[in-house]
């Protein structure tokens, strides 16, 4: 078993109800990376935040824990349990 940990900036948009929905993963390679990431996507036209988080797992069996939230910027959801 290969446990490793992903380090992710996601931004976030609004959908044409208006409600905020997640736009596309980056994977980084560290956290400090995944954060200043996530800052600079919140402020990009269009999106209406971002969040950095880590996930922790073993890839080959697809299991994984709960993301970790590292920081969040803008307007993202309180509820991030879908990461």
């Amino acid at each position: 078993m290969a446990v490793v940990t992903y380090y992710v900036a996601l931004s976030f948009l609004r959908n044409d109800k208006g409600s905020p929905v997640a736009g596309e993963g980056e994977e980084l390679q560290s956290p400090s990376a995944a954060i200043r990431r996530a800052e600079s996507l919140s402020k990009v036209a269009g999106n209406i935040g971002a969040v950095a988080f880590s996930r922790t797992g073993d890839p080959s069996i697809g299991e994984f824990n709960d993301a970790v939230v590292l920081r969040k910027f803008g307007d993202v959801p309180d509820d991030l349990s879908g990461l």
